[in-house]
């Protein structure tokens, strides 16, 4: 598809979907769970409530409170950034998609900051495996918006690494 005839809206679609997707089962979470609270799914998967403060794998969490703001500019900013990509690439599919999916969940998380102080974490995955990484073997509970921001970060590398291969041929 053409980038110049390529639209942004089912971009911003996904990454609506996204968003909606991760708040649905955050509200689901807090009005079902108290903080702590943990449901065992499988031999390695528990739903969970935890309350992040901070960033990925809980970085800065006990910062003393600046880091709420810190990183809700920084996912503000970050939003703005990708919508501006993804008026200037709507064409380039990976590329958006990669954008949307990380969009949707940086507004997702946002969002709980600014209305709860903290991010809603809920997915608990453990394997005895690692216990040398993670206490008891439990890998950092995270939310949809993580899952989105993750994925799109996958997709981004994919699709550098895509376009580095067709610049050599």
């Amino acid at each position: 598809m053409d980038t110049a005839r390529s639209s942004i809206w089912p971009w911003l679609g996904l990454a609506g979907a996204i968003l909606v997707a991760d708040q649905i089962t955050k509200w689901l979470i807090l009005a079902h769970y108290q903080w702590g609270d943990s449901t065992p799914i499988t031999a390695f998967f528990n739903i969970v409530r935890v309350h992040n403060t901070g960033a990925a794998f809980s970085f800065l969490a006990s910062a003393g409170g600046w880091q709420r703001w810190f990183f809700t500019v920084v996912g503000v900013a970050a939003s703005i950034f990708i919508v501006w990509m993804l008026r200037s690439n709507p064409g380039q599919k990976l590329f958006a998609f990669a954008l949307a999916c990380i969009l949707g969940g940086a507004i997702g998380n946002v969002i709980d900051r600014l209305v709860h102080g903290y991010v809603v974490d809920f997915l608990d995955f453990h394997w005895s495996w690692l216990s040398g990484l993670f206490p008891g073997g439990h890998f950092p509970a995270f939310n949809l918006a993580d899952a989105g921001i993750t994925l799109g970060a996958i997709c981004l590398i994919l699709d550098e690494i895509l376009r580095i291969r067709r610049s050599k041929s």
